[in-house]
């Protein structure tokens, strides 16, 4: 076996499943969706096509014996269409830094180190993705994007179709419990309620303090996976950094979807040197996409002063 071959080897087996997990387990929204079941695999599509039932039939009611009930169809059903997106880490390994570190013990060392830092970046990528606006066209689409009224997202505008657009306060600039309770309300439907809520750590601050020492319970779940959290209706409240300064989003995971592609889930490319330069290089690849199949379920505030 070549010595390429056992980089990528070492990599593939030994430094890739750590560097998955420590992206997840780092990043509280990602650990979210993977514990509710939300990231999901799909295997290739030029798109990731998720129907939507945007209106009830209309042949429908009340009838009595044999009156003639209606058959008419009606337009009900729909698809929102999400671009496959991809993110890269590179791994580098220059061949003079190779030989100083001599030995498998000294090259595993090596690229546990360069792995860390391919890590680090990639958790940021993703992380900043999911809180994205459409601003960088190349990135997934992002809460920003989904929870809004005047987005395109999946190929729907939500200017155009109402139904396809989320709960927005951008009003309101001082957090209280009412404040909150509205736009929770506003993506309620029933017992169909927002059950993650995800904040800065400016705002997780402003609302600790509006609660009562009672008041503060705390989700055992996310606190298992590491991460500080209090209770809102029965929805964990949580730090994320990436979250977007003055934002407080209210989600609803059921209608979230974070999809990957199996043979880009933290894949290891081959390590390749090229002709110009004395190093071996590898990349970290991801590619999927954010997707929402119902955005009035989902709530924020945007323009809360911390």
């Amino acid at each position: 076996m070549s010595l390429t071959d056992q980089l990528t080897s070492i990599t593939r087996n030994h430094i890739v499943p750590k560097m998955y997990d420590n992206i997840f387990d780092s990043n509280p929204t990602l650990a979210k969706f993977k514990s509710s079941g939300r990231y999901v695999s799909q295997n290739g599509g030029t798109t990731i096509d998720i129907p939507l039932n945007y209106a009830q039939t209309t042949s429908s009611g009340w009838f009595s014996g044999t009156e003639t009930l209606q058959t008419a169809d009606n337009e009900n059903i729909t698809k929102a269409s999400y671009s496959w997106k991809s993110a890269y880490a590179n791994i580098s390994v220059a061949e003079e830094d190779k030989l100083k570190n001599g030995g498998d013990l000294g090259v595993i060392k090596l690229l546990a180190s360069k792995a860390m830092i391919a890590e680090k970046t990639l958790a940021d990528i993703l992380g900043t993705g999911i809180f994205s606006d459409g601003t960088t066209a190349k990135s997934i689409v992002g809460l920003r994007d989904i929870v809004a009224t005047d987005q395109s997202v999946g190929g729907i505008s939500q200017s155009t179709a109402s139904w396809w657009a989320g709960n927005v306060d951008s009003t309101t600039t001082t957090l209280t419990i009412s404040a909150m309770n509205t736009q929770f309300q506003n993506a309620t439907i029933g017992s169909d309620a927002p059950d993650y809520i995800v904040t800065t750590r400016a705002l997780y601050n402003l609302f600790y303090n509006l609660l009562q020492p009672q008041q503060r319970f705390l989700d055992k779940d996310m606190a298992k996976a590491g991460f500080t959290s209090l209770m809102f209706n029965s929805a964990p409240v949580t730090i994320d950094s990436h979250c977007t300064a003055a934002h407080m989003f209210m989600l609803n995971m059921k209608y979230l979807g974070l999809y990957y592609h199996p043979d880009r889930n933290m894949y290891a490319s081959e390590y390749m040197k090229p002709i110009n330069q004395e190093v071996l290089v590898s990349r970290i690849l991801w590619m999927g996409a954010l997707t929402s199949s119902n955005n009035r379920m989902h709530a924020k505030l945007s323009a809360i002063t911390a």
